[in-house]
């Protein structure tokens, strides 16, 4: 019996020293490891970019504060409705490991191409917006600590990082061109590389858009390479859907079940108020709840009249008794009470109208009109509403019918170019609301509109008491870990006085 153990043992220990390498060539996938590790990457990758990253439900609402769409009654001031802006971080930058840890994983399987599509979208996305908040950032020799020891990295200017961004998604849009569906993808498109393609061509217009102050003033072909974009016919169709994610039990919505914590007592404010009123836009109805003296008064909650939104540059005191007397209206309870609420869109067919509308009174694009533009955009925006739950629409759900009829009144598209400017970046605010705020903030900054209140009384802007903020502060982070090249940076933009009135390349 010993002997026929023995000889087993053997006869094992034979197979396993010399058999186990063909054994394995016959009986693994050998994309199973790589792909699994590239799809888990991407999920990472895209949620951190994409999913909101704030720490809080306050963090969630002081967003909205930075672009006055609401207003703070509880425990203490909410410091960004009152014109100021702290250090921002840059801890998004921790996302370049992982991306170029997806590319390795990804090396020579069937969907490489559209993870290489994606790692290129992914760190565009992340610097720009990155640099949109304080300027010049690092940028070229950034995320290669662990590959040189590089830790004390240097700042590239504005521009240069711009022109690297742009560069970065068309090399995304061309991958993506030959790429095919790839795992790990939580956002609606599943993976879909069309979708994605045409996505980050819309995302490119947005960034050149941003750029429209340095047309014809910079090393970066503004409104060439936008018009090459748009002749393509690659971009976002009405039935491509959104770049971002959907809320659900497992992603649940920022504000969901904060009612006694932060959101009973968020005010909608009276610029985005009295501008929804002036279009008769039933947007008003979704965004805000009527304000309890203006019910108890005898109005009912599908009248215009009876919601009133704060003075968001007022005193903080004077907007919290008038709150608690019932005087304004509220965010809607759907934030609070749903657990998915509106998704998050990041780039939407909506908005990609309203730029082209835009870009067409500019003169960017010679094909369509921008009253076809800007109506597309403004009817797909509010289709998206339309599809969220109507039962918190106070009985002025919209519509097909509400759609189709909207273009009256002050939402006709007007005659002067101006105004339709004007009719277009309102439009945008819209959307806006809730999503994605800071981008209506970079919109003030570039358009300087609509008009932000602000109040010398009130505002927090020390340098500036009259002036709304054009940006962050660098991270505090940087003047202990990498001093010298921030100081280098801020002498380039500054004169070496890293504060929140200076104005950026782009916006000069």
């Amino acid at each position: 019996m010993k002997n026929k153990l023995f000889i087993y043992i053997l006869l094992f220990n034979f197979i396993a020293l010399f058999g186990c390498n063909k054994f394995d060539e016959l009986n693994s996938n050998p994309n199973a490891t790589t792909d699994v590790n590239a799809s888990m990457l991407a999920t990472t990758v895209i949620l951190k970019n994409l999913k909101f990253g704030g720490r809080d439900a306050m963090e969630y609402v002081s967003d909205n504060g930075v672009a006055k769409y609401v207003a703070y009654a509880n425990q203490s001031i909410m410091s960004s409705q009152y014109a100021f802006l702290g250090p921002t971080t840059f801890d998004n930058m921790t996302i370049l490991p992982n991306i170029d840890n997806m590319l390795k994983y990804s090396t020579g399987i069937p969907a490489e191409n559209s993870y290489k599509g994606l790692a290129k979208f992914s760190r565009a996305f992340m610097f720009y917006q990155l640099s949109m908040k304080v300027g010049d950032i690092p940028y070229k020799q950034a995320g290669k600590g662990l590959s040189e020891g590089l830790t004390m990295v240097p700042y590239d200017a504005q521009e240069e990082v711009m022109k690297g961004v742009l560069s970065e998604l068309k090399e995304a849009e061309e991958y993506f061109a030959k790429g095919i569906t790839f795992a790990g993808d939580p956002t609606p498109y599943g993976g879909d590389p069309k979708k994605w393609r045409r996505a980050v061509n819309t995302f490119r217009l947005k960034v050149l858009l941003s750029l429209s102050k340095r047309d014809g003033n910079s090393s970066i072909p503004v409104k060439q390479e936008f018009s090459n974009i748009v002749q393509s016919g690659e971009l976002l169709e009405e039935s491509t859907g959104h770049l971002g994610l959907n809320y659900s039990a497992v992603n649940v919505h920022p504000l969901y079940s904060t009612n006694t914590l932060i959101t009973s007592r968020v005010i909608m404010s009276s610029l985005l108020v009295n501008q929804l009123k002036s279009y008769n836009d039933r947007r008003l109805f979704y965004y805000g709840e009527p304000a309890a003296s203006e019910i108890s008064g005898g109005k009912l909650q599908n009248n215009f009249n009876a919601y009133v939104g704060a003075e968001v540059a007022e005193n903080y005191d004077v907007n919290t008794a008038a709150y608690l007397q019932g005087k304004f209206s509220g965010i809607n309870l759907r934030y609070q009470k749903l657990v998915t609420s509106d998704p998050r869109i990041i780039v939407s067919y909506a908005e990609q109208q309203l730029i082209l509308a835009e870009a067409r009174i500019l003169g960017w694009i010679s094909t369509g009109t921008a009253k076809e533009y800007y109506e597309s955009g403004t009817k797909a925006a509010l289709k998206n509403v339309m599809n969220t739950d109507q039962s918190y629409a106070h009985g002025m759900a919209i519509n097909q019918a509400y759609i189709d009829g909207y273009f009256t009144g002050e939402a006709l598209f007007k005659t002067d170019q101006s105004d339709q400017l004007k009719q277009i970046w309102i439009q945008k605010y819209f959307l806006n609301y809730m999503q994605d705020p800071t981008q209506s903030y970079y919109e003030y900054r570039r358009t300087g509109y609509p008009i932000f209140p602000i109040s010398s009384s009130t505002s927090l802007n020390v340098n500036k008491k009259e002036a709304i903020p054009m940006r962050w502060l660098y991270p505090s982070s940087e003047i202990t870990r990498n001093q010298s090249n921030l100081m280098e940076a801020l002498n380039r933009q500054y004169g070496g006085n890293d504060e929140i009135n200076q104005v950026m390349w782009l916006l000069k």
